[in-house]
């Protein structure tokens, strides 16, 4: 508390004007309360009761919480330190300016002293605004936090709605974008943490799970077109890391999102971390490392240049076993292309499609079985299709026949289809960012996308507390004494 003031000696010397203040809404919540007691009940009387006591209980926690942030620092300027130090930057005081902080409870007026930097070109603080985590000088942690939330999962115009309906709170634009963006960056640096802590407890669970098989650890990535400013379209990319069972079970999956990048890498970059800090916290050796996808260039890309080449973070030396597995369904689109180039628009193309992909799921030369028929029916009858079409679907197939096992997969618990990554596309991307009539900066997206993935992750309480606990507080002389000292005893 930065008060010198005991607590008790201050809450008795100037806690009447509050108590005025709290009486008087106590009175008002009395009358509320009598009269809903005295009416005939009715469902509009029950309902007009509710929201007139839910806007009383919020005004009387807004008087409080200004009472209490203007009750913070002593009004008395010699009471406060002189000089305060930040990140090794000198401060020296000044006088107090008043500035409007918004809470769960709505906006209040809070005084606060400032103290301007001794360097030059560095930007004065706010000591009290630095050490309750005020977010961006705008608002409450508490209050940022649910903003941050809203903004994963709704528009910007929407969030505006719910802070002036919820929390009597009104801002532009540029204020919630200001917000977003300090939350984006503060809570950003601490997600790779959580999202290692939260899947090593879901591998730990997977252990101690029943079944025949080890639990498995399953990687995907996938990219997904984004609208842009002036009518682009670019890909943009998604990856995911889940935790299966001994039965196969999924027990939880963490995203990462990317907007639209040359190369992609700072996804490449961001997966590659994540799984390496996974498993230097889990034995590597009793996990079944599994890597599904399409084909596409940049999934088959970091399959060949980074997990076939990564190192066991427990043993250098040891190059860890990925078992890769082309996507059944992506695999039946090419079934499907050959029927067609069989067959023409006929009938018979799906009929002879129908059982190939039964034959892909149920035999264990599944892939070798279509790859035969279609070749005879080639031999037999011709081509009613395109030749190129024929051509590019068979050499997909016979080119990644030993990632296409699916039967043996099935009989293993694996999954055999990257329905999690096609739906993070979904969920991290379309859901959020593909609205009607959206589009966005490269900038812009990615802050969203950032706060999504947490909330997405189901590590946002975990990350944002990390976040506040990492936040830098002013110290005074003393202080840094005092950590000096503790410093020479420890050494």
């Amino acid at each position: 508390m930065l008060h010198p003031t005991p607590t008790k000696v201050l809450l008795a010397t100037t806690l009447q004007p509050l108590v005025v203040q709290l009486s008087g809404s106590l009175a008002h919540g009395a009358k509320l309360i009598a009269q809903c007691l005295e009416e005939e009940p009715t469902p509009q009387k029950m309902t007009t009761f509710e929201q007139a006591l839910s806007a009383l209980l919020r005004e009387v926690g807004r008087r409080i919480m200004a009472w209490v942030l203007n009750h913070m620092e002593p009004e008395c300027p010699e009471a406060m330190p002189s000089r305060l130090w930040l990140q090794g930057q000198a401060y020296r005081r000044r006088r107090k300016h008043r500035t409007t902080i918004a809470t769960l409870f709505g906006p209040v007026g809070v005084w606060r002293r400032l103290y301007e930097p001794v360097a030059p070109r560095l930007r004065a603080i706010h000591p009290l605004e630095l050490r309750l985590g005020i977010e961006g000088g705008l608002a409450t942690p508490a209050l940022a936090a649910r903003v941050g939330g809203w903004a994963a999962d709704h528009t910007q115009r929407q969030v505006l709605e719910l802070l002036w309906h919820d929390h009597g709170v009104h801002w532009s634009c540029t204020t919630l974008r200001k917000l977003l963006g300090r939350l984006r960056i503060g809570m950003g640096a601490h997600r790779q943490a959580a999202q290692v802590d939260q899947v090593v407890r879901w591998l730990h669970q997977a252990r101690a799970s029943t079944g025949r098989f080890q639990p498995t650890l399953a990687v995907g990535r996938d990219g997904v077109n984004v609208p842009l400013r002036h009518g682009e379209w670019k890909e943009g990319a998604t990856a995911t890391v889940s935790v299966l069972d001994r039965r196969g079970k999924r027990l939880g999956t963490v995203y990462l999102g990317q907007m639209p990048e040359a190369g992609q890498p700072t996804l490449t970059a961001q997966l590659t971390a994540l799984i390496q800090d996974i498993l230097r916290y889990v034995e590597s050796q009793g996990l079944r490392l599994v890597y599904i996808s399409d084909d596409g260039y940049h999934p088959s890309d970091y399959y060949h240049t980074v997990l076939k080449k990564m190192s066991d973070p427990r043993r250098p030396w040891r190059t860890l076993e990925w078992l890769r597995i082309i996507d059944y369904y992506h695999t039946c689109l090419y079934i499907q292309q050959l029927a067609e180039a069989l067959f023409g628009p006929s009938p018979k193309g799906r009929v002879w499609a129908k059982p190939m992909r039964k034959h892909l799921k149920t035999q264990s030369d599944g892939i070798t079985r279509v790859l035969q028929s279609a070749s005879a029916l080639r031999r037999q009858h011709g081509l009613w299709g395109k030749a190129q079409v024929y051509d590019q679907a068979y050499a997909y197939l016979h080119k990644r026949t030993h990632w296409m096992r699916y039967r043996h997969y099935c009989s293993q618990r694996l999954p055999i289809g990257s329905g999690i990554t096609e739906a993070a596309c979904k969920i991290v991307f379309t859901q959020r960012l593909k609205r009607s009539g959206m589009s966005w900066t490269i900038a812009g997206g990615q802050v969203i996308l950032d706060l999504r993935v947490i909330w997405l992750s189901g590590v946002w309480d975990e990350v944002h507390q990390r976040y506040l606990a990492s936040k830098p507080m002013p110290v005074t002389q003393a202080d840094m004494a005092k950590g000096v000292q503790q410093g020479q005893q420890a050494a």
